[in-house]
């Protein structure tokens, strides 16, 4: 028998689905995630304090809109 790929959100700690199946009702089924891809130590370090300092720049508003950002470092035309 051939998988089945159903796509389905997690709220408040629930698997949601929001998909039509031809399954009877009461059927058991198995769902299994793909393994999360795992990062060096030394990334996951640099990644870590990245996004701390990501936080640090927003709660001290250090901020300014994406468009700005990008209209900034786009070539003049």
């Amino acid at each position: 028998m051939e998988g089945v790929r159903i796509r389905a959100q997690v709220r408040s700690g629930r698997l949601v689905v929001d998909e039509p199946t031809d399954l009877p009702d009461g059927t058991e089924v198995e769902l299994i995630l793909p393994p999360s891809p795992e990062l060096p130590p030394d990334e996951q370090a640099r990644l870590d304090a990245a996004i701390e300092a990501g936080l640090d720049s927003l709660h001290a508003g250090r901020v300014r809109p994406v468009r700005e950002y990008l209209a900034s470092r786009s070539p003049p035309k």
